[in-house]
């Protein structure tokens, strides 16, 4: 059986790279990833992109008593997968998936998988328990995207049960992180997860 892979790049969008919740080193990051998805890209089955996609109005905005400022509003710029990875998106083979999270006004989902209808999705897609067909089972599921301390980790997190240690790799130079990194390296240290 060939080595079937999913890539989940997790809210590479401008309010996290140049806008109004930015992580230190996200455009270098996102724009290697684009080059990444370049060179990669077809070697994917799927390639699914996670979006925060926030009502003006979300609990998780300081204005109404939340940890963040106001970021990724529906429709708005902010909210905008960044241009040069969807461009090297768009231009692979392989077919993207945009999956959007924190879409309800009362509701945080740091972790797309938190999402209803995307935890449905990842359970039938990625448990290899429920998957009669052998050539439909992902031997590997690459994660990355922003912010590797909060979203990425969350997701990370949320996919083991789902997915084993053992087929999670995460592509850490694609992951910034308001810590530095420590946070998510200290989680792939402890659960044995590898990294490429």
């Amino acid at each position: 059986m060939s080595d079937r892979k999913m890539l989940i790049v997790v809210d590479p969008q401008i309010d996290f790279i140049s806008g109004s919740l930015p992580v230190p080193g996200a455009a270098e990051a996102m724009n290697q990833l684009a080059d990444y998805v370049k060179a990669n890209g077809d070697d994917y089955a799927l390639m699914v992109v996670t979006n925060d996609w926030h009502p003006y109005d979300h609990c998780s905005f300081a204005p109404n008593g939340g940890p963040w400022p106001v970021h990724c509003v529906q429709n708005s710029e902010g909210a905008a997968t960044y241009w040069p990875l969807l461009e090297a998106l768009y231009q692979s083979e392989t077919e993207t998936l945009f999956l959007q999270k924190g879409d309800l006004r009362h509701r945080e989902e740091y972790s797309i998988v938190q999402n209803t209808g995307a935890r449905e999705f990842f359970e039938n897609t990625l448990d290899n328990s429920l998957l009669a067909d052998a050539d439909c089972q992902y031997q590997h599921v690459d994660v990355c995207g922003i912010a590797g301390d909060v979203c990425v980790l969350n997701t990370l997190r949320d996919l083991l049960p789902i997915v084993g240690a053992d087929r999670l790799r995460v592509l850490t130079r694609f992951a910034p992180s308001l810590d530095g990194g420590k946070a998510l390296q200290a989680f792939i240290d402890e659960n044995g997860i590898a990294t490429l």
